[in-house]
């Protein structure tokens, strides 16, 4: 039998030594290998199509979900974007060592606090294989050293990614060892990282209920995690409807299965008679299943178009899917309070041209990301500018949102005295 243990113990030996040296890494060999992991991406591209071909194939054979399969696909956009948010992370300043809010004391010493890598990260995701990249390079930048554990359904691409990674690191005159893919995808050797704490300094899980339930109730690492993804777009009595016809529509078909995608629209029902016919035969023409409370189920069938009743569980799901619940809702304070009560905290989006409308929705939802005129399919780091992501934090400690390089580090306190004692 595997000893997992051993396994996770060897493993973790060579990442905690890496990350002692990528703590003290230099910002240029950092960027030298990111650069490199660009370069290669690109040289490599037929050798990441092909094990993702395999991939995909044995996906479908094991019958998995489109839905999965779109999230484990890598094509030409998918390789593109990985190699773009290894060079925006290199362009990005270095937190590192960066030394703030230094003030004397009374004493005569200087106090202030230093910015400083985590440790060791232990990210454990399923199926979208860019998570390998997108980790692997804000690990680096950020001083860190991390095991990622892909699911199984991409363990060739997986593969090979990290094999043009740690390529890329030893071309950088850095430890290799600073990412490593998990040796193996049995689920045993999750239950070993999640309890490693002499090696892992935090788990950053990306995945389902399922994984992030077990990894609460089991972990003894601290984790940095993300629940579901359901996010609303409200369309206020003061919209510009040519406006929210245009970001509704985004926000929910541009893509469906990532966890930004809107899952429930609410509207104000000062404009819903206007505004839901026009949507709603949008999302006709592309196929969505629009999921509707009773007075929108009433504009939209008196438009024509094909709805079904919604039920309570429709306003707690995360579709991934081209499915969508809508509601009408009688006010903002209506509006705020539905989204307190279904929101997953991740993003959620008002459409106004009041000002004050938009003020309170800022101020009084509580979500990662709070939005004002746009499609919730920009809350994602690399659109942040953060580089890249290793994640969308719904939780309030450490990271909340898009976690990006300052996400990945701490803080500690620096003082510089001149020879003073305490008195």
């Amino acid at each position: 039998m595997t000893d997992f243990a051993q396994l996770m113990t060897e493993a973790g030996q060579k990442a905690r030594a890496a990350s002692r040296r990528m703590s003290a890494a230099s910002t240029a060999a950092k960027n030298a290998a990111l650069t490199a992991i660009a370069r290669r991406l690109i040289e490599q591209r037929e050798s990441v199509f092909e094990a993702n071909a395999h991939d995909l194939e044995r996906a479908r054979a094991n019958g998995l979900k489109e839905a999965f399969i779109d999230r484990l696909r890598v094509t030409e956009k998918v390789l593109e974007l990985m190699a773009e948010g290894a060079r925006q992370t290199a362009a990005l300043p270095d937190p590192v060592g960066e030394i703030t809010g230094m003030q004397q004391r009374p004493s005569g010493i200087m106090v202030g606090r230093m910015r400083v890598p985590l440790g060791v990260l232990g990210i454990i995701y399923e199926s979208r294989p860019n998570v390998t990249v997108d980790a692997a390079c804000l690990s680096i930048k950020s001083g860190n050293a991390c095991l990622l554990r892909g699911g199984s359904e991409a363990f060739e691409t997986n593969r090979i990614l990290g094999g043009i990674v740690q390529a890329s690191l030893a071309e950088a005159g850095l430890d290799k060892d600073a990412v490593q893919i998990a040796p193996t995808t049995d689920r045993a050797f999750v239950g070993e990282m999640i309890r490693a704490n002499k090696f892992i300094d935090v788990i950053i899980p990306r995945g389902g209920k399922g994984l992030i339930a077990r990894l609460a109730a089991e972990a003894t690492v601290p984790m940095i995690h993300h629940l579901d993804g359901i996010c609303h777009t409200y369309v206020d009595k003061d919209a510009d409807i040519d406006m929210a016809v245009s970001v509704t529509d985004n926000a929910k078909t541009q893509r469906y299965s990532p966890c930004n995608a809107t899952e429930t629209l609410l509207v104000h029902a000062a404009v819903a008679e206007v505004f839901l016919p026009r949507i709603g035969e949008i999302f006709a023409q592309k196929g969505v299943e629009m999921r509707c409370d009773a007075a929108s189920l009433k504009i939209l069938q008196a438009a024509g178009l094909s709805v079904v009743e919604a039920v309570p569980a429709d306003w707690d799901t995360e579709y991934n899917a081209p499915v969508i619940s809508i509601a009408v809702v009688e006010s903002l304070d209506e509006a705020i309070a539905f989204i307190d009560q279904h929101s997953s905290h991740h993003t959620d989006a008002i459409i106004t041209n009041s000002l004050p409308a938009a003020e309170r929705f800022l101020r009084e939802v509580d979500s990662g990301s709070v939005m004002v005129n746009c499609s919730t399919r920009f809350a994602d780091g690399f659109e942040y500018g953060l580089g890249a992501e290793i994640g969308i934090s719904t939780g309030k400690l450490h990271a909340r949102g898009p976690v990006g390089l300052e996400g990945l580090t701490s803080l500690k306190y620096v003082v510089i005295g001149h020879g003073e004692g305490r008195k």
